[in-house]
């Protein structure tokens, strides 16, 4: 195979009006709009974007792959909701090799793969008359869709994470995907080893897009297996054994009772209600402020001991006790004294609403499966609370697993997700926009865990050593993605730096709560 001819870059003049655009019509169309912002928002640096063209030098032929002409498929309620310019969220997966990357490796991968013959990766999003949104199949030029990058992403030369971290951050406020190709493209940072994955959430949620991911990837002690898929059981199931052990109709009444509370909660979110400020907090227009990302690292291990000392606790309870006591320990830095005891902080959360965790692929793909391929997830509001010493660190995971067992209990996800798609479908998408905007807008964080391969893997015959994710910026000043892998579990936090300017001291106040809560959970099994 020959090579392919590596992208260029060259200052372009116009690159500052067209991000000046780009920014104005996101601000624009901003459901609350800049001047209704009770935020003060700083005037920022005017940034120079590099624009990629090709070399002057004569390249080989691009590799297509033909596809049949099929009609046009209207895009999902969840698919609309992510192209607009208020939301416009691209998902963005760093892959780092321990060798140097192949670009002709990686090339034929993606060629062989699913990816480019999987219908929403070979589609064209296209508008219609109406400005409805559809799939349109298209002729997949593989060249098109991969970036080179020879040079440092930036001046971090002895840390690869950082300098691929700072790249990562850039992209999460400045680099809207084109809409001339299918919604998708790697870039192949040269200097670090890594690969980054961006998709379009139009086209997929994290279930969907990592059971995609490792049908390019190959079992580390066997380059001709996949790695093997664990199906998870459902998050409900030990909620509803729960239920069913404290009698049907007693549980039956409290699923109604919580859903009805859990729905007004939203309502008035949407309307009015909103967290308290403090030093975390962002607003409507905050999507647009620069952004810097930072990496909390997790042992499984240690997450797993604390599971254990608590009774029936899982992973995702574990994880809410940390951020709670990891925003404690941050705010007791930034604002010391100034933070009332109990002040709650509302999280977002993204819940899987599939029976299993991850799948197979051919599963996802199944027409008639209840696992089937898309964006299946309802939106969970989760509030952590703010408290300055906990004598027991495992407090903070009991307090998390009795909130997260109600919301199991209730209805919320689905009621969320069904409310979504009955509002897209009746009054359309800017106006469930307008919704979804503004819950974001009042509350703290956003939050998701994807569970990824539990051995390690090869990509284009490289040991992969980390699967990290973040997103585009939404008006939270603070974002959060775990993806495990391996044993480990890597959470990436994407700020707004002019809110958060030392992401590092709070992702090491993460990996602080963790450790202390282990020293905790193994002297209460010992007693």
């Amino acid at each position: 195979m020959a090579p392919t001819a590596p992208l260029t870059f060259k200052y372009n003049p116009f690159a500052v009006s067209n991000f000046a655009k780009y920014t104005a019509r996101r601000l624009y169309n901003s459901p609350l709009g800049l001047k209704k912002v009770g935020l003060k928002i700083k005037q920022q640096p005017k940034r120079v974007l590099l624009a990629r063209t090709k070399p002057s030098f004569p390249t080989p032929a691009p590799l297509s792959v033909n596809m049949d002409t099929e009609r046009d498929e209207p895009l999902t309620p969840a698919g609309r909701l992510f192209l607009r310019p208020e939301m416009n969220q691209i998902i963005n997966c760093a892959i780092g090799g321990e060798n140097p990357i192949d670009v002709g490796a990686v090339r034929a991968v993606i060629c062989n793969s699913m990816m480019i013959k999987h219908p929403r990766f070979s589609s064209l999003m296209v508008r219609d008359s109406h400005g409805r949104e559809h799939w349109r199949k298209t002729t997949v030029d593989v060249d098109r869709h991969i970036i080179v990058r020879h040079e440092p992403v930036a001046e971090i030369n002895d840390d690869d994470a950082a300098a691929v971290n700072d790249y990562l951050a850039d992209l999460a406020v400045s680099s809207p995907l084109s809409t001339e190709k299918p919604l998708w493209e790697v870039h192949l940072l040269m200097a670090h080893k890594c690969a980054v994955l961006r998709v379009h959430h139009a086209l997929g949620d994290g279930i969907s897009l990592m059971s995609l991911l490792l049908t390019c990837c190959r079992r580390a002690g066997d380059a001709d297996q996949l790695p093997v898929i664990k199906p998870s059981a459902s998050s409900s199931s030990s909620s509803n054994r729960a239920g069913r052990r404290e009698g049907i109709a007693l549980m039956l009444l409290k699923v109604v009772w919580l859903t009805l509370v859990y729905i007004v909660e939203f309502v008035t979110r949407c309307l009015w209600v909103r967290d308290e400020k403090t030093a975390v907090s962002g607003g409507a227009g905050v999507e647009l402020w620069p952004r810097k990302l930072a990496t909390a690292r997790f042992c499984l291990d240690d997450m797993k001991t604390v599971k254990r000392a608590v009774t029936d606790a899982t992973i995702n309870d574990v994880l809410f006790g940390v951020i709670s006591s990891g925003l404690s320990r941050y705010l007791d830095i930034r604002s010391p004294n100034a933070i009332q005891e109990g002040l709650q902080m509302t999280g977002v959360a993204m819940v899987n609403l599939r029976p299993h965790g991850l799948q197979d692929l051919s599963e996802l793909m199944k027409s008639n499966s209840r696992t089937r391929w898309g964006n299946k997830f309802g939106m969970l509001l989760l509030p952590v609370h703010y408290h300055r010493n906990y004598s027991d660190p495992l407090q903070y995971v009991k307090r998390a697993k009795a909130m997260i067992d109600r919301k199991k209990l209730s209805l919320e996800a689905r009621f969320s997700y069904s409310i979504g798609n009955f509002v897209m479908s009746c009054f359309g998408s800017k106006f469930a926009s307008l919704l979804n905007y503004r819950i974001v807008s009042n509350t703290t964080f956003t939050i998701s865990n994807v569970v990824g391969p539990g051995e390690k893997v090869t990509l284009a015959g490289s040991p992969v050593n980390y699967i990290r994710v973040n997103s585009t910026s939404l008006p939270h000043a603070i974002t959060m993605h775990m993806v495990s892998y391996a044993g480990r579990a890597d959470m990436q936090i994407l700020v707004a730096k002019d809110i958060i300017p030392d992401p590092q001291v709070l992702a090491k106040c993460f990996e602080d709560a963790l450790l202390n809560m282990k020293v905790a959970a193994e002297a209460a099994m010992k007693t």
